[in-house]
């Protein structure tokens, strides 16, 4: 890519915010959306480059925003080469009792974790790709090595697999209209998604994850990378 714009959601820490800071490396514009004003000021006075990108509070599971998100950057940039669905979390109750599980969890907590892994990446695509059509470009959903490997009665796995399919239901529409789809899996990855939970000394940092989502948006035209799994070496599952 050279002075590509790229959306991503979710993107003012982990993951996300390292796949917006290496675009800007790289030359590109980026808009990043997250739902804390506090925590995305403080990526943008941290990131720099005030006239390539573009920070919005905006809710990945509400229709309004992201629509408003997709407009409001093409407005800015002059149009949008590639998004990425990066907008995520799993539960307090499960990062807090590990154990918690459908039948033992709080179902109060659940709605909004559905709503934000599953919702939240079919908004994006609705909303973006007319203009990634227009543009030949790529959808990236951050799906989860959970989405592939289940583990027993946990919601947010069941979540991260209804991404795995739906990257591949975009895919079979989007590849006829010239837009590629790539779902990126992380592994275990050391972000403030697990907030103050220990993790494997293996766990990855986030750059390896933001890594692969630039590699899927690298690629040339006519080239399709549908998948990409990362793990850590030492994680066996």
């Amino acid at each position: 890519m050279t002075g590509k714009t790229v959306l991503i959601t979710g993107a003012t820490s982990g993951v996300g915010a390292s796949a917006a800071r290496s675009l800007l490396d790289r030359g590109h514009r980026v808009t990043v959306t997250g739902r804390d004003e506090g925590k995305l000021k403080a990526f943008l006075d941290e990131t720099g480059h005030p006239d390539r990108l573009l920070g919005l509070i905006s809710d990945a599971a509400d229709w309004e925003a992201t629509e408003s998100a997709v407009a409001r950057t093409v407005e800015r940039f002059g149009g949008l080469d590639a998004a990425v669905a990066n907008a995520g979390f799993t539960s307090v109750d499960h990062l807090r009792s590990p154990g918690s599980t459908i039948f033992d969890g709080d179902p109060a907590l659940w709605p909004p974790m559905i709503l934000t892994n599953v919702l939240g990446p079919a908004l994006l695509a609705r909303a973006a790709l007319p203009h990634l059509e227009a543009a030949g470009g790529r959808l990236v959903l951050v799906g989860s090595v959970v989405g592939v490997k289940n583990s027993p009665a946990n919601l947010y796995s069941a979540t991260k697999w209804a991404v795995t399919g739906l990257a591949e239901n975009l895919r079979m529409y989007a590849t006829t209209r010239g837009v590629g789809v790539t779902l990126v899996n992380p592994g275990m990855i050391d972000t403030p998604f697990w907030q103050d939970n220990a993790l494997p000394a293996y766990s990855l940092s986030p750059e390896p994850v933001a890594a692969a989502i630039c590699y899927a948006l690298d690629q040339p035209a006519g080239v399709d990378v549908n998948t990409v799994t990362v793990r850590p070496i030492g994680q066996p599952n």
